[in-house]
């Protein structure tokens, strides 16, 4: 008998375009992230401000779920440090949602050196019938007048979403912080630079605990930088951070209180080979995330994601080639830079499928399963609400056909460096300049 024929690839549509503010500099999109239950969605960009969308319904008349502006605050403003001599800008590099144990949310956002602890919380009543107030909250002139006394009410009023500033942690990096990542005792935080790592209590802003720290005594002798880390989604006492040079460190925080020991090293052995200029640039990590189960890593690279089990540290499960054309356009993309960005990859709910971003606007799904791989353009021509997404394929040589695009086509100014995966649904979202875009699996 014949083998089946392989299954169809999903169908991805449209939900929404959002565009975040003006089209100008400060308005481009440096992070996104998902709460915990996906009820809401977070974008920080390089102006300084978080805007945050919520799902309106889980069952629209298609099957989708629609996001609409809930609440926008001004997280960070631009500073000075005098001592150095040094303007701190008021990009957003990273935000993390806080688990939800009320009826308020909490969330962290850092920029380069300040991280910020807000909360926001929903008002649909105001309170009426003040003693000493008239209706306008204004004190009254003569408060000897008053004859009987009155309790004040609450009444229905429209609702108003508030972001506070509860908890603000400073003067604790002194490189650039590139990644927080909230621990799963609900207690303690990461936050990390180029080369340290700190502990955090979410009640304490004055006092932090250096845990990894790989500066030389001489910076002449420095030969790699930490790029990210991240807590273990189950136990609270584990962490991993990547480096420069593509290698992946895991910790355990109860073998001693500095962690520059440590307890697994995960490192894919290259051809001496097969080396070049770019070698080390390319197999810098972007980006690393455990999956939900805590029993694998992603990591991306600027060419490929990787899977890793976490019981095996000499070579990755799983290799997936996000762009491998490119690997002939190295050289021009040095002369550009854009060989030194930083793409970010994300797990979808069940860990079966994973996805990061690409240039000319192209995003890869690939389903782990099914060794299923979609590439899909994020654009404003198929961001209709549910219009279906066309696969895109790159033509790196010979006769081009007609659904293809050529290699020396591709816009590398429109990029994805930014994507979120909702943690229940097939919902993802995937940002590009000051663009957000939504998109959701097809439900026939």
């Amino acid at each position: 008998m014949p083998p089946p024929p392989p299954p169809p690839p999903p169908q991805i549509t449209a939900q929404g375009l959002f565009v975040v503010w003006r089209d100008t500099g400060a308005d481009i999109i440096s992070t996104v992230e998902f709460n915990h239950t996906g009820e809401l969605l977070a974008t920080g960009d390089k102006g300084g401000r978080v805007v945050i969308f919520q799902q309106q319904g889980q069952n629209g008349p298609r099957g989708g779920a629609e996001y609409n502006v809930y609440s926008t605050f001004q997280s960070h403003e631009p500073e000075f440090d005098y001592l150095k001599s040094l303007e701190i800008e008021e990009k957003i590099n990273k935000i993390r949602w806080l688990p939800q144990s009320n009826a308020a949310h909490f969330l962290l956002s850092t920029n380069d050196k300040c991280i910020k602890l807000w909360k926001i919380t929903e008002r649909d009543k105001r309170p009426e019938g003040y003693n000493l107030k008239d209706e306008d909250g204004h004190y009254r002139e003569d408060p000897g007048r008053i004859t009987a006394l009155q309790v004040p009410v609450f009444k229905p009023a429209d609702l108003m979403v508030e972001a506070s500033p509860r908890r603000v942690f400073a003067n604790a990096h002194t490189y650039h912080v590139n990644s927080i990542s909230v621990n799963s005792d609900g207690e303690t935080y990461l936050s990390t630079d180029d080369l340290r790592i700190n502990l955090w209590n979410l009640e304490i802003t004055d006092c932090s605990f250096n845990i990894v720290d790989i500066k030389p005594a001489n910076m002449e002798e420095l030969t790699e930088v930490i790029t990210a880390s991240e807590f273990h989604p189950e136990h609270c006492n584990t962490f991993v951070y990547s480096s420069s040079k593509g290698t992946l460190r895991l910790c355990d925080m109860r073998a001693a209180a500095l962690c520059d020991q440590h307890a697994k090293m995960f490192e894919e052995t290259n051809d001496p080979n097969s080396r070049s200029f770019f070698s080390e640039i390319i197999s810098s990590i972007s980006d690393v995330k455990f999956s939900h189960s805590g029993r694998y890593l992603m990591t991306r690279d600027y060419l490929s994601v990787k899977i890793w089990d976490l019981n095996m540290e000499n070579r990755p499960l799983e290799t997936y080639q996000v762009h491998e054309y490119l690997r002939s356009k190295l050289c021009s993309l040095y002369e550009n830079d854009c060989i030194f960005d930083k793409f970010e990859c994300c797990w979808n709910g069940t860990d079966s499928v994973v996805m990061t971003g690409s240039y000319n606007n192209f995003f890869r799904t690939i389903d782990r399963a099914r060794c299923l791989d979609l590439t899909l353009e994020a654009s404003r021509e198929n961001c209709k609400p549910h219009s279906v997404l066309k696969p895109r394929r790159v033509c790196t040589g010979g006769k081009r056909q007609k659904d293809e695009i050529s290699v020396d086509s591709l816009d590398f100014d429109r990029k994805i460096l930014h994507t979120a995966w909702h943690p229940l649904d097939n919902i993802i979202a995937v940002a590009t300049t000051n663009n957000l875009y939504i998109y959701q699996e097809h439900v026939k």
